[in-house]
């Protein structure tokens, strides 16, 4: 099978670092090296950071935080506006790599990075948010609280939306006056290195670091004591194992956002073809299923089961599967060869543990895409929560089609994993809506929508989605410590102190 020339990769990436202002390689000259998950074209290259490297990015960040944390809010600001600016005017260069090294569709990829830029932008907005209080704990004295900065924070950033969570999560770390080291995904770092370019231009030296690598790169920002603060979005294993390292060196502010297995309740009185919809929209088939919010398991009453699973059936059968530049097609491959694997292993898990198999559960080969990583979008029938494929994430195109008999069933099969990140509530009944939302153990609920992040609303989860709230003035204030002050100012505590 020959190569689509349509597709065919027009740049290669020699991608560089950021320590420190420098745009560098590493210096035992060793490289992570990227290669298209549609095509295995080979893609370009980064450096792949040693442990020591990234010291040195410590280092650099520690001593700018002496000076960035005194800067004014409006010195801040402009720098991240500075960035937005630069990040917009690149959106095809950044869109177009994206696509290519993450195997995602071209259109979502642009989004995310418009997507970026507003975030950035809103965390601008709330640059003066950050605010202490008065106390008026007695009458005699002023009490009082400052919110400081942490003074270096890491910044460790998944495959998925790779520039979409690399831009936008600098903004409030940098604006509540700390400097950060961003370490990227070894699987889809090529977009790291174009940020470094525009940040080596725009930020001092030490405020901003791009260190790319593997997992010895990663374990270095942890365990590093001048690093206070962590924050990561991926799997759970890999937030466990951050956790344990993290405390291995000192005691430092971890948050993760991690993976879901997430629920969407289709309701009696619902709108059956618009719950369809949004439940499959839902299910993020433009990144294959490789998102932590992706709706993989749909609860419904046994009563609409057949007719909502044809439904279902009928409009993923019309997903159309292609080269993520195609602009004809709604799903690419999945990221890399071990994801693909993974994905095909879950869809026998799923024969095999009884669940009907509707729609796909198989690998596809797709013209011109020689190599690619492909797999079907696939639908499950008749899963029940004793399943695997009902209580693992997969991070891949497969829906769970789960039938209930009563609304406390619904209920307990929404809560009976051990994730908690999201959850769809799909009714027209006011009551109905305010319960579940209430009874779901989920950090973020949409009644009659699905996907869509609101500005200034938190996004989290529950149980082992996570821990702590990013997107929000949640997020921007967990870059800050708070410090109390008091004031002896009456007449008795100043004879004290005489």
């Amino acid at each position: 099978m020959s190569l689509d020339p349509r597709f065919q990769v027009t740049k290669q990436i020699e991608g560089r670092m950021l320590i420190n202002g420098e745009l560098r390689s590493s210096g035992n000259n060793s490289w992570l090296k990227s290669f298209c998950p549609a095509t295995q074209e080979y893609l370009g290259r980064v450096p792949n950071a040693s442990a020591e490297e990234m010291q040195e990015a410590v280092a650099a960040a520690t001593e700018a935080a002496k000076s960035w944390r005194n800067t004014s809010q409006k010195t801040r600001v402009e720098l991240i506006e500075a960035i937005a600016a630069a990040l917009e005017a690149r959106a095809d260069e950044f869109a177009y790599i994206e696509s290519l090294d993450t195997g995602n569709t071209h259109g979502p990829m642009k989004n995310d990075v418009h997507k970026a830029v507003e975030r950035m932008r809103f965390y601008c907005g709330l640059a003066y948010e950050i605010k202490g209080m008065t106390v008026p704990s007695t009458p005699e004295n002023i009490h009082l609280t400052l919110r400081e900065p942490y003074g270096v924070v890491g910044r460790i950033i998944p495959f998925n939306h790779p520039i979409g969570f690399a831009a936008s999560r600098i903004s409030p770390a940098l604006i509540s006056g700390n400097t950060i080291i961003v370490k990227p995904s070894e699987q889809a770092p090529l977009s790291a290195s174009l940020l470094a370019e525009i940040c080596a231009e725009l930020a001092p030296p030490g405020v901003i670091n791009i260190v790319t690598g593997d997992r010895v790169t990663g374990d270095a920002l942890v365990r590093d004591p001048r690093v206070k603060r962590i924050a990561f979005i991926g799997s759970v294993a890999s937030g466990m194992a951050i956790q344990r390292a993290a405390a291995e060196t000192c005691v430092k502010h971890v948050s993760l956002e991690l993976g879901g297995k997430n629920p969407f309740i289709i309701c009696k009185d619902a709108n059956l073809d618009d719950a369809v919809k949004a439940a499959t929209n839902g299910m993020n088939f433009g990144w294959q299923g490789q998102s932590c919010g992706s709706t993989s398991r749909l609860i419904i009453h046994r009563s609409q089961y057949e007719e909502l699973s044809a439904k279902v059936v009928d409009r993923v059968r019309s997903v159309k599967v292609g080269h993520p530049l195609d602009p004809d097609i709604n799903m690419g491959p999945v990221v890399s060869q071990a994801q693909y694997e993974k994905v095909l292993s879950y869809m026998e898990i799923a024969k095999e543990g009884g669940a009907d198999l509707l729609l796909g559960g198989k690998a596809l080969t797709i013209d011109g895409c020689p190599g690619g990583f492909f797999v079907e979008p696939t639908v499950f029938g008749n899963v029940n929560s004793s399943m695997r494929i009902a209580q693992e994430e997969v991070f891949g195109p497969i829906m769970s089609l789960m039938p209930y008999d009563d609304i406390d069933e619904a209920v307990d099969i929404a809560n009976s994993t051990t994730y908690g990140l999201t959850a769809a509530v799909w009714t027209n009944d006011y009551y109905t809506a305010m319960d579940l939302s209430r009874r779901i153990e989920a950090g973020y609920v949409w009644i009659n929508g699905i996907g869509n992040h609101y500005r200034g609303l938190p996004y989290g989860g529950y149980k082992n989605s996570g821990i702590g709230r990013e997107e929000g003035l949640d997020e921007m204030l967990s870059y800050t410590e708070v410090k109390a002050i008091n004031f002896a100012m009456g007449q008795a505590e100043r004879a004290k102190n005489n």
